[in-house]
């Protein structure tokens, strides 16, 4: 591999945020893109009821004119991965950091009912894929 040095002999490299990975089980479900979950920190640890906004989307909120729309991406977030269903979950929390509502930022993962020994799903990604939410920066 050839490395390229700028004008100062150095090497650059892009470095991404550090993101942080754990296990966690989703418990409830508020709409479609906050969610809260019991999550494994490691070491036999877990935090129970923790709410996370998930990273760079935006869905229908599921009050005020929004509301049909947003309860109908609440009910398709319920049914892949919502309470009392034995579905793998992953979370990557970008910052490590809160949003301005108290909520971990994370982008998530599950394993899909339709090939549930096939490769992980980011919910984040399918949500956009379908057209219920749209991007947002932060």
């Amino acid at each position: 591999m050839q490395l390229e040095m700028n004008d100062n002999d150095e090497v650059e490299s892009a470095v991404q945020e550090p993101t942080y990975i754990y296990r966690a089980v989703v418990t409830k479900v508020y709409d479609g893109d906050t969610i809260t979950a019991d999550v494994d920190v490691g070491l036999g640890v877990w935090v129970h009821g923790q709410k996370l906004r998930l990273y760079g989307i935006d869905t229908p909120e599921v009050r005020g004119e929004e509301r049909e729309e947003g309860l109908k991406v609440r009910d398709f977030v319920r049914s892949q991965m919502g309470p009392g269903r034995d579905v793998d979950v992953i979370i990557r929390t970008y910052r490590d950091s809160k949003g301005k509502y108290g909520r971990w930022l994370a982008q998530v993962y599950y394993r899909s009912q339709h090939n549930p020994s096939g490769p992980m799903v980011s919910l984040n990604d399918t949500l956009l894929a379908r057209g219920y939410a749209k991007r947002t920066p932060y």
